[in-house]
């Protein structure tokens, strides 16, 4: 994990290892834009609003309990998030936050997939934020961990049954 904070931005990446999937598959599982809610069961709504999915442009919205509204444990966060910059050589994303109820603002993550050995991949994911009402980046980070652990268990045990 690593993290930093410059005046007025909040800065993280966190990281996870598969052994058994390889760098290809595991990119079209990120690339299935519209379709997120199948690896991090806390969003109970991923689909598209705009566009084609996993092209460039096109928006999706989430809803669920992966992220709360400025911390209050009552209300179900929500967003729409455009992606703007998909690379299938390098098996880089990024998207946006353009509109949400969870406090964030000014936010861009970063995906990045990278061979590890023979059959295995590492999958990245980072973000910029300006400060979350709340929150502290510690507690941004853990959550993205945790939830970045999650999405590989679940892509790695589908990727092996397959």
């Amino acid at each position: 994990m690593e993290k930093a904070s410059t005046p007025g931005k909040w800065q993280a990446k966190v990281s996870v290892t598969l052994t058994k999937a390889k760098p290809n598959q595991v990119w079209l599982l990120f690339t299935d834009f519209f379709n997120f809610n199948k690896w991090l069961p806390t969003l109970t709504t991923c689909h598209g609003v705009h566009g084609i999915n996993g092209e460039l442009g096109c928006i999706r919205f989430c809803s669920g309990s992966s992220i709360r509204s400025n911390g209050v444990e009552t209300t179900v966060g929500w967003s729409r998030e455009k992606l703007v910059a998909v690379d299938h050589v390098e098996r880089v994303m990024r998207y946006e936050i353009v509109e949400s109820n969870i406090g964030f603002e000014s936010y861009v993550s970063t995906v990045r997939i990278l061979p590890r050995g023979e059959e295995g991949c590492v999958i990245e994911w980072g973000f910029t934020v300006d400060p979350v009402g709340g929150w502290s980046l510690d507690d941004l980070v853990n959550k993205y961990e945790k939830a970045l652990g999650i999405i590989a268990k679940n892509m790695q045990e589908a990727l092996t049954r397959a």
